[in-house]
């Protein structure tokens, strides 16, 4: 098993950082400036963990279950069906996570709020805790402990334990930086989407719902697929290009609108 570069380990490590950094500060900022409460980041968390973590990954074990290859050896339809999947649970659950749990508190900072608790909490389970992971078995590789590790296991398992550590060794050093960019651009991107849900929500107008749908497959979709003909450095451009172009059109409104009179409890 080939060694670890010190260059890959240092890009595990900054993306970790920014994956658990960038909510905090985000979350202790807007709780200073703005009058949003931290439950309302809390709300955002727990929509994705139910919503994307269970409620979308049963829907995939069952539709693989019935399709299987058939959908996965088809880029477009296999892009086509996670985009959609992940815009319909992400947004559906947001638009019932403020219609009915957050009635009281439902304003432009809490919606922004709510989109820090959903990217963030994305940002720190997806990447933070996978550069933790890697982290790890990067030393342990590089130390020589993993050959000793590997060695308690059956043949069949060893194999296919040391085939997905091989990737720490061969993947170019500078895709491991580009995870913790990547969730940057996907925090900014559900706050943005947070603030359409709410206007949905808020202004009972079903079509920025579709919208934020739309715009959240789109995404997806378009992610997997601009990954079979683009470095994953030109993949982080054009995402965070159109992420720009939403909050080109959602800045104005947001800024429009008038921020809410400050909590009684400051909850």
């Amino acid at each position: 098993m080939s060694p670890v570069p010190v260059f890959s380990m240092v890009g595990m490590g900054c993306s970790l950082v920014l994956s658990v950094a960038a909510p905090i500060v985000l979350l202790v900022l807007l709780k200073k400036r703005t009058n949003a409460r931290l439950s309302s980041a809390v709300y955002g968390a727990l929509t994705f963990i139910v919503f994307a973590l269970l409620l979308e990954s049963l829907l995939h074990r069952l539709v693989l279950g019935v399709f299987g290859e058939r959908l996965t050896g088809n880029v477009w339809l296999y892009a086509l069906y996670g985009g959609l999947a992940a815009g319909l649970f992400e947004e559906s659950g947001r638009w019932l996570t403020m219609k009915y749990f957050m009635k009281q508190r439902l304003d432009r900072d809490n919606a922004l709020m709510f989109g820090v608790g959903h990217g963030g909490i994305e940002a720190i389970l997806l990447v933070g805790l996978t550069g933790v992971s890697n982290l790890a078995a990067s030393l342990m590789i590089n130390s020589g402990a993993m050959e000793a590790s590997l060695g308690t296991l059956d043949e069949a398992t060893r194999a296919a334990t040391e085939a997905q550590l091989a990737a720490l060794g061969t993947t170019p050093s500078g895709v491991f930086f580009l995870g913790g960019v990547e969730r940057l651009i996907a925090i900014a991107l559900h706050i943005a989407l947070s603030f359409l849900v709410y206007r949905a929500v808020k202004e009972r107008r079903p079509s920025l719902w579709l919208l934020a749908v739309a715009v959240h497959a789109w995404i997806d979709a378009g992610t997997v697929l601009l990954a079979q003909v683009l470095s994953p450095l030109w993949i982080e451009l054009v995402l965070c290009a159109l992420v720009a172009l939403l909050w080109a059109w959602v800045w104005p409104q947001l800024r429009a609108e008038e921020p809410a009179a400050p909590p009684v409890d400051g909850a």
